[in-house]
């Protein structure tokens, strides 16, 4: 494949939710393109569309009109097994993503064994220890894990299957501050290592900027800009709203900043 071409790509995506007579889109006529490798964000406040485009991406979310490509190849509204090995989701919440009653050993077992994948004892050991767990987390219940050490079993189930795509729903949103980071900084080398390729949804623009090479700013469920990471970080926008979303972040952050002092 042209490496020039995109990996994935999201063609004219609409949503809409409610009764035929009362029926409200949620996402408007929105297109995207990420190359192999690329981390691309969508940023907007909540109820702009972002997560919903998420769920249409990993195929949770059936209803929509418009197509969505995988190595240029436009994928059934009902995805295959194929897909869901090539294509892996993080939640946002860490503590009702893993199963109370499993342990992290079975967490991780279950989709070698739908996917038919061997060796799992070898690859459970490996891929726990990829994102900083030690092997006597293996047999730990998720209750005895802290929310970061949770989060880090997440994203080694969306690993275990090696994937070439993650989707990212605010994968750190859930987390104590002081947390944040190093998951951030976990999934920035994962990408490296791995050569994955990210899409992430966030309403949190350092987030993004850490994370992505560039993001489509979402407002009432289009994309009105695309910006890179540069652009958000000196607050650089051609649209109004973009530049009232970007000023309102600095703010926000110089608040926090102060009350920590």
């Amino acid at each position: 494949m042209n490496p020039t071409r995109p990996l994935v790509e999201a063609v004219s995506l609409s949503v809409s939710f409610g009764a035929r007579h009362a029926r409200t889109r949620v996402v408007d006529d929105v297109s995207f393109r990420i190359n192999k490798g690329e981390a691309y964000g969508l940023i907007g406040e909540s109820g702009c569309g972002k997560s919903t485009i998420l769920r249409v991406m990993s195929g949770l979310n059936h209803e929509y009109d418009g197509a969505v490509t995988l190595a240029e190849r436009e994928l059934p509204k009902t995805r295959t097994k194929d897909f869901f090995r090539r294509v892996q989701m993080v939640f946002q919440d860490p503590y009702g993503s893993l199963h109370p009653r499993k342990i992290v050993e079975k967490v991780l077992a279950e989709p070698l064994a739908i996917h038919g994948i061997d060796g799992a004892s070898e690859r459970i050991a490996a891929t726990l220890d990829a994102v900083g767990l030690g092997p006597s987390f293996r047999y730990r219940y998720p209750h005895e894990l802290s929310g970061g050490q949770r989060q880090r079993v997440a994203i080694a189930r969306a690993l275990i299957t090696e994937p070439e795509i993650l989707l990212l729903d605010e994968p750190t949103s859930a987390l104590d501050v002081s947390v944040q980071a190093e998951i951030l900084n976990l999934l920035k080398r994962l990408r490296i290592e791995r050569n994955l390729t990210y899409l992430m949804v966030s309403h949190d623009l350092a987030v993004i900027a850490h994370i992505c090479e560039r993001a489509g700013m979402m407002y009432k469920g289009r994309i009105i800009e695309e910006l890179t990471a540069q652009q958000i970080r000196q607050s650089q926008a051609k649209e109004d709203y973009t530049r009232a979303f970007l000023q309102a972040t600095v703010e926000a952050v110089a608040r926090r900043d102060e009350d920590r002092a």
